[in-house]
């Protein structure tokens, strides 16, 4: 008997170590002021999506289950909807199962919320003036239809942000890309022609190979 608990006990440990290795894997999140030298990695998401009406479901997550809502707020806040899913499916590495992403808030305070990893701070300047000021950053992990909103008007703000030409070979996009995942100041020392870090160059090629489908999701 005492081996049978002692055996179930090193069970519950194990099982439990890998759940924290998951979350702690998923700990990197967007909009961080890191270095350009350096970069960040974005964060993102795979179980449970809400459904197309934006409430939360124990389903597998799939970005492109989202292509309604990502149409529309893109069109709302005039940025690209290839972009808006590229930047979804570059953040869909992580779990995003509500009660999961709070429970590790709890633990982290500072850690991102909803499908498109955005912090507290991100969204309260993010939604100022706009249809959604109203709403909650903690309302994220349950609204995905609110996350892709907020996402879409971060990257309108980070467009504003641009000059109108940059000494950097990458494109309008990429330079959105990184904005969303490393802040507008890093994205700007990027266009200036600062090289992006082994992380933030890690995003950029996520961000590549998830642009052909992220086109076909949203009829690009």
């Amino acid at each position: 008997m005492a081996e049978s608990r002692t055996r179930r006990r090193w069970l519950t440990l194990v099982i439990f170590a890998v759940v924290v290795y998951v979350i702690v894997r998923a700990a990197d999140t967007p909009q961080a002021a890191t270095s350009p030298s350096t970069g960040t990695t974005g964060p993102a998401t795979s179980t449970a999506p809400t459904s197309p009406s934006g409430t939360a479901s124990p389903s597998a997550y799939d970005p492109a289950a989202y292509a309604a809502q990502v149409r529309t707020r893109a069109e709302q806040a005039d940025v690209s909807a290839q972009l808006v899913m590229a930047v979804l499916y570059n953040e869909a590495y992580k779990p995003h199962d509500p009660a999961l992403e709070r429970a590790w808030q709890k633990y982290k305070p500072d850690a991102a919320f909803g499908i498109a990893n955005m912090h507290r701070a991100t969204f309260d300047e993010v939604k100022k003036g706009r249809d959604f000021a109203g709403r909650s950053w903690d309302e994220l992990p349950d609204d995905r239809d609110l996350a892709i909103e907020a996402e879409a008007w971060y990257l309108h703000d980070l467009s504003s942000q641009l000059p109108p030409t940059w000494r950097s070979s990458l494109c309008r996009d990429q330079l959105l890309a990184l904005g969303y995942n490393t802040g507008a100041g890093n994205m700007l020392a990027f266009a200036a022609g600062t090289t992006p870090g082994t992380q933030a160059q890690s995003y950029l090629d996520r961000l590549h190979t998830n642009w052909a489908k992220a086109g076909k999701a949203v009829g690009g």
